[in-house]
């Protein structure tokens, strides 16, 4: 397949849809729909998108879980020429508060429910929401009765009759390969999320990459459980396969038994998955129990020796890859024809479109093959933090170099090897998680004077978040009170899962009387 002369995402629809219409494009719940069927039904959702007066520009949110109708609704907006606010389905009232209102959504598309949470409930607790939200017009529920004030699903679409296609498709032909089409909001090193603008093109040119590196192709089934809110379930894992014609097997949310029988029934050939997925998944005790001798390709991320395991005895063609958000994806990811010893302790090389570079943290100045220091990236980079023009500007260099806080080398073929973050943020089954938006949510507690947030090791998760915490003079709290208190407040990975008791003496200063961050784990000893 060549390269595509594809810049947005409806068009990535329209050219499926033309050159594969009977192919399987997705498979969710027990029914497989092919490329012009999906086509039809993004086309049904935009018209009625369009009926609620979404025009080029608007913000919608998504609040629902992996379904189909996630998929069709993200490139319905994609048609409009609409930005896509994707919305974590863990969030707690007050997270899932903060990015509506922030985000300026004007239509909330949102599930009654998922897994546990019920968000009709949550909606009403923040009502009334013309005041809470002044942006925001328009909800529409899918199952369950409708919340008053929201429209339930057929009747949304069934709102769209009075809208022509051809209305869609001439507001698709307005659409440029500069236009945000992805607003993702991501941890950063303060309390608050960051929105993260990603255009069309960069998305479409750095995922088809992506694909390319992983040696993606119309033959390949796509095992899927990862969260489409996140970063790499829209980006790298959805836009890459339909790029290059495969067919993607989705599941609602993961779990080991449901993807074990996926994998073997569908013949996937691809396992897009975080450490602890690939983890549950080749180490389940009834594993052997399932024909797993289709899949090829994957991301088995993990330690050297783990990833070397997986490749050697279930994932032949296996590479691991290194990116952002703000990176639209991936920048680097190993070739699936790359050694064997590339492709278990190094994150590959920068794709094309990508430069890449070591740097001393504290002067900037380039640090040749083999030592350690920041990663610096120029490419295809996002457009900025909305409304917050200050962030945007702090995270590049005076050189133009994106500041990534991350460790890692890069040897002498040019492979990286990333070793961590010296910025704060935690990264737990994959998830970004800023110790300050928990340290915050801490402070809450009377009983605590001070509390610090650090990441531990763990061989399922990548790291589990810890808190070290004072407690006030006379005052006395327990690990389950602390955990009861952060259940209504913080999503689930985000929550301590290991708490240190300490006095001020104890916490680890560096020789300027500051608070020697890298040192907190050593309190867990």
């Amino acid at each position: 397949m060549t390269i595509p002369a594809i810049r947005t995402l409806g068009a990535l629809i329209e050219a499926r849809a033309l050159d594969r219409p009977a192919a399987p494009a997705l498979t969710y719940g027990g029914q497989t729909h092919s490329f012009a069927a999906i086509r039809a039904q993004a086309l049904a959702v935009a018209r009625g998108l369009r009926a609620l007066g979404v025009r080029p520009g608007d913000r919608v949110g998504l609040l629902l879980g992996n379904s189909t109708e996630w998929i069709v609704a993200n490139f319905a907006i994609q048609y409009l020429g609409g930005t896509m606010v994707a919305l974590n389905s863990w969030y707690t009232d007050a997270e899932l508060a903060y990015v509506v209102e922030h985000a300026d959504i004007s239509v909330l598309l949102f599930n009654d429910r998922i897994l546990r949470t019920d968000y009709v409930a949550m909606l009403d607790r923040m009502k009334p929401l013309d005041r809470a939200f002044p942006r925001l017009r328009h909800l529409v529920q899918l199952g369950g009765t409708p919340m008053d004030g929201a429209l339930g699903w057929e009747a949304f679409l069934a709102t769209g009759d009075a809208v022509p296609e051809a209305a869609v498709l001439a507001e698709l032909d307005q659409v440029q390969p500069g236009d945000i089409a992805y607003q993702l909001y991501t941890s950063g090193s303060t309390a608050r999320p960051k929105g993260v603008l990603l255009m069309h093109g960069h998305l479409l040119d750095n995922t088809w990459e992506i694909g390319r590196r992983m040696h993606f192709g119309p033959e390949d089934v796509v095992y899927m459980p990862l969260s489409l809110f996140w970063g790499m379930g829209c980006m790298n894992m959805l836009l890459g396969p339909w790029q290059h014609g495969a067919h993607i097997v989705l599941q609602h949310q993961f779990n080991a038994d449901e993807g074990l029988d996926l994998i073997a029934r569908h013949r996937c050939t691809v396992l897009a998955g975080t450490p602890n997925i690939i983890h549950a998944i080749f180490k389940h005790p009834r594993a052997s129990d399932h024909d797993l001798s289709s899949m090829r390709k994957g991301t088995p991320i993990g330690t050297p020796d783990t990833s070397r395991e997986i490749i050697t005895t279930v994932m032949p063609e296996g590479v691991r890859c290194y990116g952002l958000t703000e990176t639209h994806g991936f920048c680097n990811v190993n070739d699936g024809s790359d050694p064997l010893d590339k492709r278990c302790a190094t994150e590959g090389r920068s794709m094309e479109g990508w430069q890449l570079r070591i740097v001393d943290p504290e002067t900037g100045q380039e640090r040749p093959a083999g030592e350690l220091g920041e990663i610096r990236l120029k490419g295809r980079l996002m457009a900025g933090y909305y409304k917050n023009p200050e962030a945007t500007a702090a995270a590049y260099d005076s050189d133009g170099w994106f500041c990534t806080g991350d460790l890692g080398m890069i040897d002498d073929q040019g492979y990286l090897s990333f070793r961590g973050r010296f910025k704060e943020m935690l990264k737990t089954g994959g998830i970004n998680v800023a110790p300050a938006e928990v340290e915050e949510t801490l402070l809450g507690l009377e009983a605590i004077e001070d509390a610090y947030v650090t990441g531990l090791p763990d061989e399922v998760q990548g790291e589990i978040v810890a808190a070290v915490v004072i407690l006030r003079k006379g005052q006395s709290l327990t690990e389950d009170e602390l955990a009861e208190f952060c259940r209504a407040r913080l999503a689930a990975y985000k929550r301590p899962r290991q708490v240190r008791f300490v006095t001020a003496d104890q916490v680890p200063l560096t020789a300027t009387g500051k608070l020697h961050r890298q040192r907190l784990p050593e309190l867990f000893a």
